[in-house]
């Protein structure tokens, strides 16, 4: 099944230098979910990426894994994260694209999950720890089947067979992690990292890519995007709404000095 979304098709095709952001949901309060994803649309950011906080984050540096631990605390649940999304999407038209870990939907139920993904409009998946053959092999008919695609990562140390499954298989994006490591926000791009952009690049890979883990400010945006269709943003917006203030004041603010 070829699979569709509109919404990611009119982003990809439309423009280049996407901006998208990274937010735990639940964070810095419990209800902190909906006005956070009102207020990123209002400040023109192309799509969300809402990570749902897990216990045993294997991709998360410290920052996002202090801000999943809280969120942990709030009370934050799969069912509460589900209603939440539907109350956001009677404000917000932007993509949602849900990021969280396998254990997490097998103990909720993997096709209940699909289910409500639907109900909440959720438009694509990340899951770091489903291998692409698993995926593949075991999972793919039943994603397929309610129209959820996920984007499989590809990072420096990625050969060229897993960028071109990943290629095969991702969607809407490709992402691209910018270097070895978990996420966190780094100051610069190496000369290292530039090179492995511009090698990717150089494949012309049929899908769009992003590029996320250390891309925390305007010049470490601007450097990613000139190799890819876009950035995603995760810590440095974490840090950003945890200093003290208005929320949507802390998130105009925060996205004012990426572009």
């Amino acid at each position: 099944m070829e699979l569709k979304s509109e919404k990611f098709e009119n982003i990809f095709s439309g423009k280049n230098h996407l901006l998208s952001i990274y937010i735990t949901a639940g964070y810095p309060k419990l209800n902190d979910t909906v006005p956070t994803l009102i207020a990123l649309e209002k400040c023109g950011i192309d799509f969300v990426e809402i990570g749902m906080p897990y216990s045993d984050p294997m991709a998360d540096g410290t920052t996002i894994q202090q801000s999943s631990e809280k969120a942990i605390k709030n009370g934050m649940t799969l069912k509460i994260l589900f209603a939440q999304l539907t109350e956001a999407r009677k404000h917000v038209s932007i993509p949602f694209v849900y990021m969280g870990y396998l254990n997490q939907l097998m103990q909720f139920g993997l096709e209940k999950f699909c289910i409500e993904c639907n109900k909440a409009e959720i438009d694509a998946l990340i899951i770091p720890d489903l291998p692409m053959d698993v995926y593949e092999k075991e999972y793919k008919e039943l994603f397929d089947r309610y129209k959820l695609g996920l984007s499989f990562l590809i990072s420096p140390q990625s050969g060229e067979k897993r960028i071109k499954q990943a290629d095969r298989l991702s969607f809407p994006f490709i992402y691209q992690v910018s270097s070895n490591s978990i996420t966190g926000a780094k100051s610069e791009i190496k000369d290292s990292q530039k090179d492995y952009f511009k090698r990717i690049d150089k494949m012309n890979l049929d899908k769009p890519k992003m590029i996320g883990f250390g891309i925390s400010n305007r010049e470490t945006y601007n450097q990613a995007i000139e190799r890819a269709q876009g950035a995603i943003i995760g810590s440095a917006f974490i840090k950003a709404v945890t200093e003290p203030g208005i929320l949507e004041e802390n998130i105009e603010r925060f996205v004012k000095t990426i572009r």
